[in-house]
């Protein structure tokens, strides 16, 4: 599934079955809960925290798609192409940093 498709399966469904999007302040609210429950996981994942017997049922995967969920509602809902959007992201990001991060001795082994 292209950026595009998974732009237009969102909208479908929030037609469908969400009756309407929330508004933008909402959704930034619900994306943020949705990212505190991803630092959750990789915290007892990948970190020094145990897992408490309400979070062993919580899938990695799972959260990061509600994350994307979230994230492709706000660009539908203020007009973004995150196809687009992440190009351009992605070629800026390749101009700024084409030898930055290769300079960088914190990230030689």
């Amino acid at each position: 599934m292209t950026l595009k498709e998974a732009q237009s399966a969102v909208d479908k469904w929030i037609q469908t079955n969400g009756v309407r999007y929330f508004n933008e302040l909402t959704n930034m609210a619900i994306l943020t809960e949705e990212v505190g429950e991803v630092a959750r996981i990789i915290a007892r994942q990948y970190g020094e925290q145990s897992f408490k017997e309400s979070d062993k049922d919580k899938i990695l995967a799972d959260e990061l798609a509600d994350v994307l969920f979230v994230l492709i509602c706000i660009a539908n809902q203020t007009g973004i192409d995150l196809n687009s959007a992440f190009e351009k992201n992605l070629d800026k990001k390749t101009k700024r940093d084409s030898t930055r991060h290769h300079d960088n001795n914190k990230l030689k082994a």
